[in-house]
């Protein structure tokens, strides 16, 4: 071994090794091996941060159910790619090529006349007793005769060099963002190498799919919408579904996002209702509809297979595809090749015998040691058995469960999966090896399948492993397939846009968005809000012995009780258990109206929305998420409660400056605006009537300047206050500070000023969402007699007149949240006298 960094490289003579075999380097990594030899450890060593903080930066993420990380599990990669020869890679093109025209027209003889069946050549249980065979789709003529429009191979290498297709993925499959996402960062580490080795690039099979689900999508002469269906944020493989919307320009929409009238498929978006003329979907095949299928469903549109049978949307892949997902089949497919397509299968399938048929059934007990069991069906309840690790007591065991039903089992030769370099991540010149298995996809163009030069290389986290799953700590490579020829530059990154393609805003954009958008607005003022209220019943709380703070201390505590933060009867409240209550508030997320609460339902929106937001949003709301954990085991007194709080309104100040500096001025950010100043006039209206009422049984002249210094304070007008009057808190001019005044951002006059200006400007009648209510409800706070709450007058007339105020708040609080209501229904959810659905063309 001539390379120093293949001096203690683990070479095994007994399975294959991408990287080294018999005779030495295999030539087609020659040239990458004399690269990497070349640079230090420590180079090395650099470009693997550089991936590491490209997937952090990106958000590339695999979320694992019951993973302490949640959805933020980072994606793993590995720093050295596959590299496979050109000549290779299209022996294995055109294999996969074949498979997937012949599982296409397995399936429409499947949904269709069923020859297969009648013939003999696959069993009927293996059809009619999987749950993926749906009868209401039996029949259906797919647009185009194409059912599947994106298929992946899971294929495998035996010690040999001889490739193996060990699954097939024909619902939804996954994957190919994971592929591109990559192919993006591993080429940035080795852009040199990527150019002068040749490889073949991605964007011309997405391309292809893209144009492809364009084409045969039935627009009737309109301009074809494509959208991609996801199940949601707490989907395995979300980054995916968001990247891939992304990348291909398809609207990222879930099952309520889109209704079904009269046959056909339309978006909500916040402009009305929009036809889908195709769906790429990421959803399994029973979930999509709970009219036909899954009745229990709740992230599928009901009606969307009588869209499809109308003919009138394209679902891709086709309802009912999941029929071919079985370990059973490829034990059937030489057969089936022979008699749909009159060719011999180009690349076999791993050795395989379904028990249900007695001789194969013979065939398992008898070599049942050097077999791997499956279930014959996804789903089922068995794991993946490998005898060979199974003592005599286990193994006679297994054998009386396959007995027992044996239909349901299925054997397979055990594959020795071959060895990919791996890189070790230390400072050693050293290179790993793990066991490697390649997912490979085809999808179909309007001149007939492609397949992605690339795929998905996956490794075992450790050595000696069998399963190769990302759920247990797998990793991924690149897959760098090698030209002969001229490499294609088409990037849909880089396409070039002609002037008749520039877009202002989209019109696309969903009402679940652009609901999330509205209440990331509204949330983010809450959190805002619940901090500052917080914080300053804390401080004051600290301040609770002095008799001339009582005042204050009660105020504020009023004020808390009246959000949520503390139990209601204040006057009874000893301070001990205040603070206690103001603690659980912030840092619990049980307490329904505290700020960890409000958080998390601020994180939830972010997350929905995460495509309209930019990467300084998202980053700030997860430190500030980890801050909160990290608070709740640290924190044990009111200084470092009250050190945490002003973080935390750091945070959301910068929240807000995001939105203005960083979002695009369309619809949605419109939308988010409004949220904001919605939930700032129903906080401030509602603090300011609470206080007016607790105010009027203050006692004492210095009880109520320092009351009133603290709502000023909760308001952050307490500078604005003293630059103006250059003297002590009154009641009368900080309450009108607070609500008159239009250029106080933290006053009524100004939210409702905003507020109307935003709504005006969405061209519709003002009555419709209740603009006239919001402004007859501040006029008649204008006509207020403020001479009243002048300290001259006497005090039950002034008291008469704070408390009328407050009743004038309280109209002015109703008002904004019926605004609030309006918008949902116009702009969300499109029912109701107000949000009479309208048809967007």
């Amino acid at each position: 071994m001539p390379s120093s960094i293949l001096a203690h490289y683990p070479y095994r003579p007994d399975s294959y090794d991408e990287l080294f075999g018999e005779d030495g380097v295999r030539p087609h990594w020659q040239e990458f091996l004399d690269h990497i030899d070349e640079v230090s450890a420590d180079t090395l060593k650099a470009r693997a941060a550089q991936l590491s903080r490209g997937i952090q930066q990106n958000g590339v993420t695999y979320n694992v159910y019951a993973d302490p990380r949640g959805t933020d599990r980072p994606w793993s990669l590995d720093l050295l790619p596959l590299i496979l020869p050109a000549d290779e890679w299209r022996g294995i093109a055109a294999a996969i090529s074949q498979r997937v025209r012949l599982l296409n027209a397995l399936l429409a003889d499947l949904y269709g006349e069923q020859s297969t069946l009648a013939e003999g050549l696959l069993p009927p249980e293996l059809v009619h007793g999987h749950k993926g065979f749906l009868w209401p789709c039996k029949g259906i003529q797919p647009i185009g005769d194409t059912y599947l429009h994106l298929y992946a191979a899971d294929l495998a290498r035996s010690p040999d060099g001889q490739w193996w297709v060990i699954a097939d993925r024909t619902q939804s499959p996954s994957g190919a963002g994971y592929a591109l996402e990559n192919r993006l960062l591993v080429s940035r580490a080795f852009p040199d190498l990527f150019r002068d080795l040749q490889v073949q690039t991605l964007a011309g099979f997405f391309r292809g799919l893209q144009r492809s689900l364009g084409s045969q999508a039935p627009s009737d002469g309109e301009p074809p919408l494509t959208v991609l269906l996801t199940p949601g944020p707490f989907n395995e493989t979300y980054f995916e579904h968001v990247y891939l919307a992304r990348y291909l320009g398809f609207p990222l929409v879930e099952g309520q996002d889109l209704t079904v009238r009269h046959d056909t498929v339309y978006l909500k978006t916040v402009s009305g209702l929009k036809r889908v003329h195709a769906i790429l979907r990421r959803l399994d095949d029973d979930f999509c509809d709970p009219v036909e299928l899954r009745a229990d469903s709740a992230l599928g549109i009901p009606g969307l297979l009588s869209a499809v049978r109308a003919g009138r949307v394209l679902v891709a892949n086709a309802l009912g595809s999941g029929l071919l997902e079985s370990a059973a089949l490829p034990g059937f497919l030489p057969g089936i090749s022979r008699h749909l397509l009159g060719e011999e299968l180009a690349m076999p399938s791993v050795a395989t015998w379904w028990c249900g048929e007695e001789p194969a059934l013979a065939e398992v007990i008898k070599n049942i040691k050097d077999l791997v069991i499956k279930p014959t069906f996804p789903g089922g309840s068995s794991e993946v058995i490998f005898g060979d690790q199974l003592n005599d007591e286990q193994l006679a065991a297994l054998t009386r469960r396959i007995e027992a039903d044996p239909s349901a089992f299925v054997a397979q030769e055990l594959v020795k999966l071959s060895r990919a370099p791996a890189w070790s991540g230390g400072q050693r010149r050293k290179l790993l090896t793990r066991a490697m298995g390649l997912r490979v996809y085809a999808a179909i163009t309007p001149e007939g399948y492609s397949v992605l030069p690339g795929g998905l290389a996956r490794v075992a986290g450790m050595d000696n492993t069998r399963i190769l799953t990302m759920q247990k700590g797998g990793s991924s490579k690149d897959t760098w397939v090698l030209s002969d020829g001229p490499v294609s530059t088409f990037s849909l990154l880089h396409n070039t846009i002609r002037m008749d393609d520039l877009i202002n805003e989209t019109g696309t954009l969903s009402s679940r968005l652009a609901e999330n958008l509205f209440w990331f607005g509204r949330y983010g003022e809450r959190c805002d809000a619940v901090a500052r209220l917080a914080r300053l019943a804390l401080s004051r709380l600290s301040e609770g012995r002095r008799t001339e703070r009582a005042g204050a201390l009660s105020m504020m505590l009023e004020l808390a009780a009246g959000a949520g933060l503390v139990e209601k009867d204040v006057a009874t409240l000893p301070l001990a258990k205040a603070e206690l209550d103001l603690f659980r508030a912030v840092l619990d997320r049980r307490a329904d109206s505290g700020l960890a609460a409000n958080l998390q339902r601020l994180t939830w929106c972010a997350t929905q929305a995460r495509e309209h937001l930019s990467l300084d949003h998202w980053h700030a709301l997860k430190r500030l998420s980890a801050d909160l954990e990290s608070a709740r085991g640290r924190v044990s007194d009111v200084s470092a409660l009250l050190e945490f709080l002003d973080e935390a309104l750091t945070t959301f100040v910068s929240l807000s400056g995001f939105a203005m500096d960083t979002m695009t001025r369309d619809m949605g950010w419109r939308l988010h605006i409004v949220g904001r100043r919605i939930e700032r006039l129903d906080t401030l209206a509602g603090s300011l009537a609470r206080f007016l009422r607790r105010h009027v049984d203050i006692a004492g002249p210095l009880q109520r300047e320092l009351a009133v210094e603290a709502l000023l304070e909760l308001c952050d007008s307490i500078i604005t206050y003293r630059t103006r009057y250059r003297a002590q808190p009154e009641l009368l001019p900080a309450i009108h500070l607070l609500t008159m005044d239009g250029a106080n951002p933290h006053a009524l006059a100004f939210q409702v000023r905003m507020l109307t200006n935003y709504l005006r400007n969405f061209e519709m009648d003002g009555n419709e969402l209740g603009i006239d209510e919001l402004d007859a409800s501040y006029a008649a706070l204008q006509r207020f007699p403020w001479a009243k709450l002048e300290a001259t007058v006497p005090e039950d007339e002034r008291a008469e007149a704070t408390l009328a105020l407050a009743d004038h708040l309280d109209h002015l609080t109703r008002a904004g949240r019926a605004l609030s209501d309006r918008l949902a229904m116009r702009f969300f959810s499109h029912v109701g006298g107000a949000g009479q659905a309208t048809f967007a063309a």
